[in-house]
């Protein structure tokens, strides 16, 4: 395994991660902290595919993490009930 599949496999993990706490019930889905994974998930599986050069998944990691950067903006703009 070399640096970039290490790189990679942390991203998806923390995807991953954010994924299973949510399914059981563990992180809400419009939590900060389901937000935060998906961004530094997202960013660095972007930027693991961006080294190897790999277009599809630069787009798809990087929309990911951007739409997550929005959502956690929108969550901490919210004003709480």
């Amino acid at each position: 395994m070399n640096t970039t599949d290490i790189i990679g496999t942390i991203g998806v993990s923390l995807i991953l991660i954010a994924y299973f706490l949510n399914i059981f019930s563990l992180i809400k889905k419009d939590g900060n902290l389901f937000y935060i994974l998906n961004i530094f998930g997202g960013a660095i599986a972007c930027f693991s595919s961006y080294l190897i050069r790999f277009w599809p998944f630069v787009i798809l990691e990087g929309t990911w993490a951007v739409i997550s950067v929005v959502a956690l903006l929108k969550s901490i703009k919210k004003p709480q009930d």
